[in-house]
């Protein structure tokens, strides 16, 4: 089957409408599947859920103004890290990490 060109040229302007923009995670979900793992009994579940949901707002705060400082390449590789296994939920504090160490990554002295 051919696929008319207008609709290639669609596809291709909403992938990278994609990749301009910070995923949508669902915070509170993942929060709560991820502290089920990592329970912290001094502050209860609900304690520990609160955090987390705090942790990674934060995190998507931090990357909503800092998002077009990242390489188009590293964006997707670190989405897709983030994204790839279905039985953990996406984080914003993973995919944080994953992209400041791509930065600094290109800041080592090359050999």
């Amino acid at each position: 089957m051919l696929i008319p060109v207008s609709m290639l040229i669609l596809a291709s302007r909403l992938v990278i409408a994609v990749a301009d923009d910070v995923p949508k995670f669902d915070i509170a979900r993942g929060c709560k599947i991820d502290s089920a793992s990592a329970f912290d009994p001094n502050a209860g579940l609900s304690g520990t859920i609160k955090r987390c949901i705090d942790d990674e707002q934060q995190a998507k705060d931090q990357l909503q103004t800092q998002w077009s400082g990242f390489t188009n390449a590293d964006r997707k590789m670190c989405v897709g890290m983030t994204t790839d296994d279905s039985a953990t939920p996406p984080s914003y504090v993973e995919l944080q990490t994953c992209l400041q160490d791509q930065q600094l990554a290109r800041k080592l002295p090359k050999d």
